[in-house]
């Protein structure tokens, strides 16, 4: 069906580059993905973390959008938060194996050029859960567009280790389950407790599961799934609130309204947030 119905590659990379690729329409790169070019620059975008047969190691799984990738290649390593001209998040590092995922196998193979999936191992510490990776020489590219979730996790299960000294086992665990599955939560709450998020009773009863038989390795207790309430507001408020202050000399008026669209996008991409500096955080929101 994949083969009769989907366009190719090198059909569906030329409409498909404009809203993958981050940098200019009219690089070098960006020629190279509509082309789908082995012989241009290095483009992959890799989407997941698969646990390898080596106890904590991941491939790191994605698509090869141009060029070709080859065993104990030297690339630039894109995560998550890297920002063009910037040098976080950024690394160069060389590839130890290329191999291709069929079913549940895993084949060693020379290279593997653009259009295929391909499995990378040697660079799953540099990569959370997804990235770019490009070739060394073009040091101007940009990263491929992150994917967005239509859903969001907001099932939350607290866990703790059965037996307290077993802790760091389950901390490791859960780095490594927030690896593998690019939806899943795991954050560390204030109260000490440790929290996983997923977007769904089973999905998170699977994560844990997981959890417990393969990357923690250890018996863990866990609470009752736990959804958060959030409340909002749609429509600006009709009557005006008055308080009065501490001398009952001064009265304020006001009404509320909701945030204007781009601010939560602001604060979601972590441009605007909590603990930056408060005269820069002040003039980006007035502007």
């Amino acid at each position: 069906m994949m083969v009769l119905h989907l366009p190719s590659p090198r059909q569906a990379q030329k409409y498909r580059t404009s809203y993958l690729y981050e940098g200019p329409q009219e690089d070098v790169i960006a020629e190279a993905m509509r082309n789908c070019d082995p012989k241009g620059p290095l483009m992959i975008y890799i989407s997941k973390m698969v646990p390898s047969t080596d106890k904590g190691r991941f491939y790191a799984f994605g698509r090869v959008f141009s060029g070709t990738v080859a065993s104990g290649q030297k690339v630039r390593i894109m995560g998550a938060n890297y920002k063009p001209g910037k040098k976080d998040d950024l690394y160069e590092k060389n590839i130890t194996r290329t191999v291709l995922m069929m079913g549940r196998n895993v084949e060693s193979i020379p290279d593997v050029p653009c259009g295929n999936t391909v499995a990378l191992s040697g660079v799953d510490q540099y990569l959370i859960k997804t990235g770019t990776i490009a070739s060394v020489e073009y040091p101007e590219s940009h990263p491929i567009r992150s994917m967005k979730y239509s859903v969001s996790p907001v099932v939350r299960v607290a866990v703790k280790p059965k037996n307290p000294a077993d802790l760091p086992k389950l901390v490791d665990g859960l780095k490594k389950l927030a690896k593998s599955d690019p939806l899943v939560l795991c954050e560390f709450d204030e109260s000490g407790e440790n929290v996983i998020a997923g977007c769904g009773e089973l999905h998170v009863e699977i994560c844990l599961n997981d959890l417990e038989k393969d990357f923690a390795q250890c018996e863990i207790i866990k609470d009752d799934p736990v959804v958060t309430y959030k409340e909002t507001m749609t429509a600006e408020s009709t009557e005006p609130a008055m308080t009065k202050s501490q001398n009952k000399h001064n009265r304020i008026h006001g009404t509320s309204a909701p945030l204007h669209e781009d601010l939560p996008l602001l604060i979601e991409n972590n441009e605007i947030t909590p603990t930056q500096d408060i005269k820069i955080r002040g003039k980006r929101l007035s502007d």
